[in-house]
């Protein structure tokens, strides 16, 4: 491709509005262009990027035995409100009445197609025999997002793979669980991305297994908890801890039990400074409402409740904080002044909570709490649960290293999701007796824009981009100095041909421009391997060959110059390779 024939307006100004690095260089590089809040044309550059992440994502889905298709971006609301969604989604759904005639249809554009996909199957599955099934699209996906920023990071239009996994049991679905998780690590290494799969929640989406695959990133919007060791990473919503419950004994240093005036002081911090007491010293008394029964939940002042934790803790289908008038009924004051002692429904606590010696509690009464609280005397736990988000310094659940927490981009999920859908929306099959069962699902996306994103934010440098092979738009780019020079645009043209007939994928900037500004945008727009033609170098006989990453260019006989750097792609594509994973021993 001849840069003058292309599109690609690079830009040298930082744009002002843009916040992190890929977006800023994704702009500069001339990858995209924002039409609105959420929504991106992706440029020449950009989108060969994206195509090539798509391709590869392709060829693994193939590869482990997923079948593609496609299915309809536009899906009946019926269909979400048959399995819950539309009020779980919220306002994240795009849904809007629609005029056919003399009737309206209620339609929302899809955000995932469990829904979509879970239909088609409960009218074509009907056998044992046919499953299991593994099939995949790679559709656009639309979701209205509140604050859509970072560039093409998060948006409310998004190009994304999922797959969708049906069988009989719940062998036949871990079976694909592995080939999928399998396929995403290979994937994302061919991808050229630093990744880290780690246990996750499953969200709205529902299921009751899954983990995300994420590229440590500082702009990050997801935290990931990871062990020193390497022997655990899971995000935030999920990471346990590998604290032990402790003796539940009252502390020979005990004080007297004290109540104390606190008007008007509802929270940790209007408490902790009215008493002059540090949060850690305090214990604050959450009322939940588990499967519609309240609980009192004890966390340490200073810490963060983890309502996935306690949801399982519980054993509970379902978890959400107590109304004002649960709260009352067992505490008999108003929002802000429970604490366990006294209190009218069951308690569990965290590991924390019996450790805090003398801690202040609500006192179950408006405007008072009590100094000189402890477990045994004061309130009565038969064990403790890991209820607590987890925190850098805690001890590794798997290892005998600590935890330690870093940002993360999600790049792709996969879930367990058992028969979330196929109950809800009847999808059944027939075993070997003849009788009806519904089909055991998996779910598994891949945020393929995010690919490219997640590349851009952690693959750059001061002046630039800096492509993996495997994705940048163009392998090489050809960059004659003088335009004007007849010989020069003679030998550059020349290399541009072989290579393109040699099936490399080469970028030629023929524009009249300063040398010094083609170097600039060769760097900028992360072009792995480059070739200069200047006047000077002919005049000996010599091109230079220059890595994006290398510090130094390499000269090369001019007749050498196509053979090299066939040979250098060759050598980089095979040590690419040797990095992916290989398939499991079955």
């Amino acid at each position: 491709m001849l840069w003058s024939k292309s599109f690609i307006p690079t830009m040298k100004e930082v744009p002002a509005d843009a916040e992190i690095p890929s977006h800023q260089l994704m702009l500069r590089a001339g990858m995209i262009r924002q039409l609105m809040a959420g929504a991106y044309t992706y440029l020449p550059l950009g989108w060969r990027a994206v195509r090539k992440a798509e391709a590869i994502v392709r060829e693994e889905m193939d590869r482990a035995g997923a079948v593609e298709l496609f299915m309809p971006a536009l899906q009946p609301i019926d269909l979400f409100e048959r399995t819950g969604r539309k009020s779980a989604f919220g306002n994240v759904l795009i849904n809007f009445p629609l005029q056919r005639g003399d009737r309206k249809v209620h339609l929302a554009l899809g955000p995932t197609h469990e829904e979509v996909v879970t239909d088609l199957m409960a009218r074509h599955i009907n056998s044992y025999r046919q499953l299991p099934l593994c099939v995949y699209q790679i559709q656009t996906k639309f979701r209205n997002e509140e604050r859509p920023r970072f560039g093409v990071l998060r948006t409310s239009e998004f190009l994304m793979k999922d797959a969708y996994s049906f069988g009989s049991s719940v062998e036949q679905l871990d079976e694909v669980y592995k080939a999928m998780y399998h396929a995403y690590c290979r994937i994302f290494t061919r991808c050229g991305l630093d990744f880290v799969p780690v246990e996750a929640e499953s969200g709205p989406i529902g299921g009751d297994a899954s983990h995300e695959f994420m590229v440590p990133a500082k702009n990050g919007e997801d935290n990931i908890v990871r062990s020193t060791t390497g022997a655990y990473a899971a995000n935030l919503e999920r990471a346990e801890t590998g604290r032990k419950p402790p003796v539940l004994t009252t502390p020979a240093d005990a004080i007297k039990l004290d109540k104390v005036s606190t008007p008007r002081a509802t929270s940790i911090e209007h408490v902790s400074k009215l008493l002059k007491v540090a949060p850690g010293n305090l214990v604050k008394t959450l009322i939940y409402k588990a499967d519609d029964k309240p609980v009192a939940v004890l966390i340490r002042g200073d810490h963060e409740a983890n309502e996935n934790k306690i949801r399982r803790a519980l054993g509970a289908k379902t978890l959400e904080l107590a109304d004002d008038k649960t709260i009352q009924e067992v505490t008999g004051a108003p929002v802000g002044f429970a604490g366990p002692v006294g209190i009218k429904c069951p308690i569990i606590a965290d590991h924390d909570v019996p450790l805090v010696v003398n801690a202040v509690v609500g006192a179950n009464e408006a405007d008072m709490h009590y100094t000189g609280v402890n477990v045994g005397r004061d309130y009565q736990l038969d064990t403790t649960h890991d209820l607590r988000n987890a925190a850098h310094g805690d001890p590794c659940p798997r290892s005998e290293g600590t935890l330690e927490m870093v940002h993360g981009i999600e790049i792709g999920h996969v879930f367990k999701l058992g028969t979330k859908y196929s109950v809800s929306l009847d999808a059944q099959f027939l075993d070997e007796k003849e009788q009806r069962h519904p089909l055991i699902m998996g779910c598994y996306g891949i945020g393929v824009n995010r690919i490219v994103a997640s590349l851009a934010e952690t693959c750059n440098d001061a002046n630039g981009l800096i492509w993996p092979l495997a994705i940048a738009p163009y392998q090489v780019i050809v960059v004659p100095m003088n335009a004007d020079d007849p010989e020069v645009m003679r030998v550059a043209l020349q290399y541009h041909a072989e290579l393109e007939q040699a099936g490399i994928d080469v970028l030629c900037d023929d524009r009249d421009q300063r040398a010094g500004v083609k170097l600039k945008d060769a760097d900028l727009i992360g072009i792995p391997l480059r070739i200069v033609v200047g006047g000077k170098g002919l005049l000996h006989g010599m091109v230079e060959l220059k890595w994006r990453t290398a510090t130094e260019a390499t000269k090369v006989a001019i007749g050498d110059a196509v053979p090299t750097v066939l040979q250098w792609l060759a050598e980089r594509r095979a040590a690419d390779a040797e990095k992916i994973p290989a398939d499991p021993v079955k």
